[in-house]
């Protein structure tokens, strides 16, 4: 005899915020153009939205009547390898304008390398620093790409290597 499926760890809020979403898309689709006439705007998108909802809200009731499973959220379906990132990712995207280019993107490769190899604090470093330098360099001084600014005078230290050839 089959076991029945398990619920997955993140399933169910999941599928509440797709319900939700289908919702808000089927009262944004009747605002279109309201129920005026089967040739109207609006009748297609809350025909397909209206779909969706009734869709959403079967999945909504298949999922409550499973069981709960034997995985974790933490542990199998957001392990800190994936988190971080997703994290680091969004300050660097913070962080971009204020700080600029090479300041955030040296940080952000630093804490990157030594999160994901666990290397030395001086390989990491040369590693990060190293490699901005190359993107810096191929993108600003070659193909003259402009890139925020930020806290680093980069148009002094192109004016400077420019003065050198």
């Amino acid at each position: 005899m089959d076991m029945p499926p398990k619920r997955r760890p993140g399933e169910l809020i999941f599928n509440v915020a797709i319900l939700l979403a289908s919702l808000f898309l089927l009262y944004s689709a009747y605002g279109i153009s309201g129920f005026e006439a089967l040739s109207a705007p609006g009748v297609v998108p809350m025909a397909t939205t209206a779909i969706m909802a009734i869709a959403g809200v079967f999945i909504l009731r298949d999922t409550m009547r499973k069981d709960r499973g034997d995985q974790s959220l933490r542990r199998d379906i957001l392990p800190a390898v994936v988190v971080v990132p997703i994290v680091l990712i969004l300050g660097y995207a913070l962080l971009l304008r204020p700080l600029g280019f090479l300041p955030t993107s040296a940080l952000f490769l630093f804490i990157m390398v030594r999160f994901l190899s666990r290397r030395s604090w001086g390989f990491c470093l040369a590693v990060a620093l190293g490699t901005v330098i190359v993107i810096w360099a191929i993108f600003r001084l070659i193909f003259a790409v402009l890139m925020p600014q930020g806290i680093v005078p980069e148009g002094r230290i192109v004016a400077f290597i420019t003065s050198l050839f």
